[in-house]
């Protein structure tokens, strides 16, 4: 039987649908950073013969992968307005995690992948009911939650642990007519994030959340179950980075996702996701990073110190957000 406040239900679902279509369009910090990419690979060019060629931006496509991957759950987080700074110390569980139980005799690569997997998920859904329930800023809970699991994994380990098992690491450098497998299916994961995003109830949700948490309350929008399932799959991507990595690396290590804090929350910004939420996309996350590891190669073969990469992700965080902020104020 219809309620009788189903007429205005739908009216303000209507309503709602309207301004999810306007924040899901492309907008102009998408076009930037593909802009930019091109700029990359003509100046690459003169930087050495090397750079634009097949094999090197395949390798570019390859070790892309790991930032690719968590990324892809940090913009969700960011999508509702909220953000997890616990992935970095999550990789570092999961990846000592693998490569502990892949060569362990009681174990196999088949349990470390499910234990991480079910790791991931509670870490996640920890993360989504504290900010629930406390009722505070995500960014205090995330951050408290990546302080327990990085004393963790130090009390379990201060260096390398552990070792995959041969043929493990194809997980990583496996490669089918030259094109890296694993990259390639991250890739087309993007794809099908951003339909789910686009034609399902619950990837709408997400938006709707991120852009008014009051109105999405008042218009029926389950705001507990948008806020954990966006926690448990941006957990569920730190942990499938961590794999990726104990394959990549043959082994864990207690500081191996320390970079990937703030690493992944670089692209998500760069491809023009904002961080008050409600306006992005998961595309523009996957060029931003593309942009950056095309960025850190040409440093590379420019012989530039590596460590100068993490001042150029601070300073491209620092520049989106300032464009994102300009352009707010501009359609203000």
């Amino acid at each position: 039987m219809l309620s009788p406040t189903n007429t205005s239900t739908g009216n303000a679902n209507s309503t709602s649908g309207n301004l999810f279509r306007h924040h899901i369009a492309p907008n102009g910090a998408a076009y930037v950073v593909g802009a930019l990419l091109l700029v990359l690979l003509i100046a690459g060019a003169f930087v050495s013969d090397r750079f634009a060629t097949l094999p090197n931006l395949l390798n570019v496509h390859q070790q892309a992968t790991g930032l690719a991957i968590v990324a892809l759950g940090q913009t969700l987080t960011i999508l509702t307005g909220g953000i997890d700074l616990s992935v970095g110390s999550l990789i570092s569980v999961t990846a000592t995690l693998t490569s502990g139980l892949a060569d362990n005799p009681y174990g196999g690569w088949g349990t470390a992948i499910a234990a991480v997997i079910v790791l991931s998920c509670a870490v996640g859904f920890a993360n989504g009911l504290l900010v629930l329930w406390l009722r505070v800023h995500p960014l205090i809970v995330t951050l408290g939650m990546g302080a327990v699991l990085q004393g963790a994994i130090l009390y379990y380990s201060t260096g390398p642990a552990g070792n995959v098992p041969d043929g493990f690491d194809s997980l990583a450098y496996g490669r089918y007519a030259g094109v890296p497998i694993t990259a390639t299916l991250v890739v087309l994961l993007y794809f099908a994030v951003s339909f789910f995003m686009r034609h399902f109830r619950l990837g709408r949700y997400v938006y709707m959340v991120g852009d008014d948490e009051h109105a999405a309350t008042l218009t029926g929008i389950p705001r507990a179950r948008v806020i954990l399932f966006v926690y448990v799959f941006s957990a569920l991507c730190a942990g499938l980075t961590g794999i990726y990595l104990a394959a990549q690396f043959g082994s864990g290590q207690p500081y191996l996702g320390a970079n990937y804090t703030l690493a992944s929350i670089t692209p998500v910004v760069v491809g023009g996701t904002v961080l008050s939420g409600g306006r992005g996309g998961v595309i523009g996350t996957l060029i931003g990073v593309y942009l950056l590891s095309l960025l850190n190669n040409l440093i590379n073969f420019a012989g530039i110190p590596s460590h100068y990469q993490l001042v150029i992700q601070g300073a491209a965080i620092i520049a989106a957000v300032s464009v994102n902020l300009q352009r707010k104020r501009g359609t203000a």
